[in-house]
Parts: structure tokens; C-alpha cells; sequence
């Protein structure tokens, strides 16, 4: 949990950092999502403002959309180009069928029943003693993990992919560079953070609750 606060803290400093720095080529992040989508031939991928605040962005594999937070669509800063690109990237990831992407894509469905259930059926199960029910419990939070174990590798293609679209079309100089690639790397690293606390939370409760029956 410590080191994901610590995460969490450098992205939004990363952010707020180079948010005060202007891109050079006066684009909006909206209109850098769009070159890049335009020149990957994804013209039927639409950009959306996101409905929620701050680092809301994110790209929606369903509605084959992208949305971004105010700060990202309407600025023109080096971090609203990098997190832009970055969402492109998972554009860009679903449309060429990359490995990771479909296989987090096909987890989520159970991802997303586990991770509402699995609590609640620890609890019921720990203090009702019913049988097989932590077990289970375990299990379905085990997918959780691993899910987010898989994304791992999606979100580090994603801003790998996003790094090399901004220097293709030449959206960002060699002097902005470094400042997308510290928000890029900076968003990634949060969900390493999340990845970590996760697989310790699951360690923990498989001791808790399984160890103390031997």
C-alpha cells in the first residue's frame, strides 16, 4: 500500500509537472489522438471528453472509444500529448489483436463478477465456516490478480507504442522527450504498484486463513 501512495504520488507530480510545460506543436492532446489514430487508418475511432476528473483517461475496448479528462482533451501541454497517445495505444493494441490486450479483454467478464464476490464470500465463508467457500473466495480473487498481472504488459506496450507514435508524426521534439517519457513511465508504474499490493494481499490472506488450519 506504501509504495502504491508513493506510485500514485510521483504520476500525479509527473503530471502536474509537465502539464505547466507547453508542447511544441500547440495541439491539443484531442487533436494528437487524433493524428495518431488517423495515421494507424483507426478514423472510426472517436475521441471523447471522460466524465470523471483527474488521470480519468482511458480507452474503452467496447464502444471502441477514447476518453480523455478536460486537462488531457483541451491541453496542450507535453503530459496531455503523452497520456493521449497513451490511450491511442490501446487503440492501437485492440485493432492489431496484440496477445496481452486480448487476453486481459477475455478475463474481464469474471474479472469483474470475482472482484465484486470474493470479500464478501471470505467473510461469509470465515465466519459461518462453510465449507469450501474461503477456498473459493481465494480463487476468485486469485483471477482478480492475475488480471492484473496480464495488464501489466498491455500498459507498457501501450506507452511504449505511445512514445514511438508521438516521435513518428513528430509531435513531440527531442527536447520533450523526456518529460513524455516520465509521465508514460510514471503511469505504468502504478499499475506494477497495484500488481504488487495485490498478489501481497492475496499471500497474506492464504496465510491468514488457510496456514492456521495445518
Amino acid at each position: 500500500m506504501l509504495i502504491g501512495f508513493a506510485v500514485q504520488g510521483w504520476l500525479r507530480s509527473a503530471v502536474r509537472q509537465q502539464l505547466k510545460v507547453a508542447g511544441s506543436t500547440g495541439l491539443t492532446g484531442a487533436e494528437i489522438a487524433r493524428a495518431i489514430l488517423d495515421r494507424n487508418g483507426l478514423h472510426a475511432v472517436p475521441v471523447e471528453p471522460a466524465g470523471g476528473g483527474a488521470l480519468s483517461d482511458h480507452y474503452d475496448p467496447r464502444s471502441r472509444s477514447i476518453h480523455l479528462s478536460a486537462d488531457v482533451f483541451a491541453g496542450r501541454s507535453v503530459a496531455s500529448g503523452a497520456i493521449a497517445a497513451h490511450e491511442v495505444g490501446h487503440a492501437i493494441q485492440h485493432a492489431t489483436a496484440y496477445s496481452a490486450f486480448r487476453a486481459r479483454s477475455a478475463m474481464f467478464p469474471v474479472v469483474n463478477i470475482a472482484s465484486q464476490a470474493w470479500l464478501l464470500l471470505l467473510l461469509v465463508g470465515a465466519f459461518m465456516q462453510i465449507a469450501g467457500a474461503v477456498e473459493l473466495a481465494l480463487l476468485l480473487f486469485g483471477i482478480v490478480v492475475l488480471f492484473q498481472l496480464v495488464t501489466l504488459p498491455v500498459e507498457f506496450d501501450a506507452s511504449k507504442r505511445a512514445l514511438a507514435q508521438l516521435r513518428g508524426v513528430g509531435l513531440v521534439s527531442v527536447a520533450e522527450t523526456g518529460g513524455a517519457r516520465k509521465v508514460l513511465t510514471a503511469a505504468a508504474l502504478t499499475y506494477v504498484a497495484a500488481a504488487l499490493a495485490a498478489v501481497a494481499q492475496l499471500a497474506y490472506f492464504a496465510m491468514m486463513f488457510l496456514g492456521r488450519r495445518d
